[in-house]
């Protein structure tokens, strides 16, 4: 459980980080369109505000506190899921990527409204016009780590009876 909630507690470290780095030290957000050129033409910063949930669906409702709200319940059941039964490591470490992940775009849409998104890759010609940042990383490969490393809890005589 601890390896969890400091696997998490990091995540949101190195997500809230990042965001403030690129949105207000380097200036990402007064920047004229919006780009910083970092591994041309792999990656680049690109400021997008993302008011909706993934690619920004549903960002023309105002869904803020419906958003938090998901978020939060989420990460109440992720935790009360991983605390009733002795899980792996991988698993524990996919629930704290999720839940850092998911509680570092909470901290956004309460500070700014939106998820600050800034990363974007393209490549072989074709150009990505979405951007994420490193909380999104974390909540996809947390979520595909819980799929694949939990299991129902039931030991393998259980599960061939």
């Amino acid at each position: 459980m601890k390896l969890m909630l400091w696997t998490g507690f990091w995540i949101f470290m190195l997500d809230q980080i990042s965001k403030y780095y690129v949105v207000h030290w380097l200036g990402l957000i007064h920047e004229q369109d919006g780009r910083i050129e970092v591994f041309p033409p792999f990656l680049e910063f690109r400021m997008a505000w993302n008011r909706g949930v993934n690619f920004g669906l549903f960002a023309d409702f105002d869904m803020k506190w419906v958003l938090i709200g998901v978020a939060l319940i989420i990460t109440a059941v992720v935790i009360w899921w991983l605390r009733k039964a002795p899980r792996t490591r991988l698993v524990y470490i996919s629930g704290g990527l999720l839940i850092g992940g998911a509680l570092g775009n909470v901290i956004d849409r309460l500070l700014y409204g939106a998820v600050a998104d800034f990363l974007n890759m393209s490549c072989c010609g074709i150009n990505n016009p979405y951007a994420f940042n490193v909380a999104d990383i974390a909540i996809f490969i947390g979520a595909v780590g819980l799929a694949i490393f939990a299991d129902d809890g039931k030991t393998k005589s259980q599960k061939n009876a």
